[in-house]
C-alpha cells in the first residue's frame, strides 16, 4: 500500500454517484470524501438522518422533494452543495428521492455525488431490511461500511441494527459474539451488505481500526470476504476519527 493512495481513488469515488451502506461511518466517510474532492461535488441522502453536512462549508439547500433540482441550480455554480428534504424534528433532515438525486448530478454538472443510502441508528453493523438499502438511481459505486469494534463484541440491539437479519446472514444468535468469519459473511452476502448492488462496483471499508489488535481482526474479516465473493477486488481498513490520514490498509484479492 502506498501512503500516496487516496480513499477517492481507493473506493473509485471521483466521479458518479457514490452510496455509502451499512453501519459505522457512513457519514464521516462521505464528509472525508467530499471534502477532499478538488472538484465540485455534492452530498446528500434518500433517508432521513439525525446529522446533516451543513457543517462542511458547502452550499446548502433544503427543500421539498418536487423542488430540489431548481433549488440546488440556482446555487452559486462554483460551489460544492450539501442538500436534503427538511425532516419531522429539529435537526433532522429527510432524504431525497432516488430519482431527484440522479436528476440533481446530472443536471447541475457535479462531479461526484456522495449520498447517505442507508440508516443503521447509530449502531456498529447491519443487515438490510426488505426495503433497504435506498440507492439512488444512476449510483455507479456502492461503499459498504461497518465498524471492526463489533468484532468480539456480543450480537446485541446495542451494537446491531436489525439483530434477526444479522442472525440469517453471518450465521450467529443473539448474545453470540461476534467474529471476523461473521463479519466477512456480513459483507459478502447478497443479503448482507451486497444487496441491491446489482453490477455496481462495490468497495467494502472497515472502519474503526484503531490499533494493531483491530488491524489483525479486521485483516482476517477482509480475507473471508474476499473469499466468498467475487463482486468487489478489495477491502479498505479505515480509522475516520484520523480524518488527515484514514487510510490504515488495502487488503487484496
Amino acid at each position: 500500500m502506498s501512503r500516496n493512495e487516496s480513499l477517492l481513488d481507493l473506493l473509485d469515488a471521483r466521479c458518479g454517484i457514490v452510496c455509502a451502506v451499512g453501519a459505522g461511518g457512513k457519514k464521516s466517510l462521505l464528509a472525508h470524501l467530499a471534502t477532499t474532492h478538488p472538484g465540485r461535488v455534492a452530498i446528500t441522502a434518500t433517508v432521513f438522518t439525525t446529522y446533516f453536512q451543513e457543517h462542511l462549508g458547502f452550499a446548502v439547500a433544503i427543500d421539498e422533494d418536487a423542488r430540489l433540482p431548481a433549488r440546488v441550480a440556482s446555487l452559486d455554480p462554483a460551489r460544492s452543495v450539501a442538500y436534503a428534504c427538511p425532516g419531522d424534528k429539529p435537526g433532522r433532515r429527510a432524504g431525497a428521492s432516488a430519482a431527484t438525486v440522479e436528476r440533481i448530478h446530472r443536471e447541475c454538472g457535479f462531479a461526484a455525488t456522495y449520498v447517505k443510502a442507508d440508516g443503521a441508528r447509530m449502531r456498529m453493523v447491519k443487515a438490510p431490511a426488505d426495503d433497504e438499502p435506498a440507492l439512488a438511481q444512476g449510483c455507479t459505486t456502492v461503499v459498504p461500511i461497518l465498524s471492526a469494534r463489533a468484532i468480539g463484541e456480543p450480537l446485541t440491539p446495542a451494537i446491531a441494527h436489525r439483530v434477526e437479519r444479522i442472525e440469517r446472514v453471518a450465521g450467529l444468535r443473539q448474545g453470540e459474539q461476534i467474529t471476523a468469519q461473521h463479519i466477512g459473511r456480513l459483507l459478502a452476502s447478497q443479503d448482507g451488505m451486497m444487496k441491491a448492488t446489482g453490477r455496481m462496483r462495490v468497495v467494502p471499508v472497515i472502519n474503526m481500526v484503531d490499533d494493531g489488535a483491530r488491524e489483525a481482526l479486521a485483516r482476517q474479516a477482509a480475507e473471508v470476504a474476499l473469499g466468498l465473493s467475487d463482486r468487489f477486488d478489495r477491502v479498505i481498513l479505515a480509522c475516520l476519527a484520523r480524518s488527515d490520514d484514514p487510510l490504515v490498509a488495502v487488503i487484496r484479492r
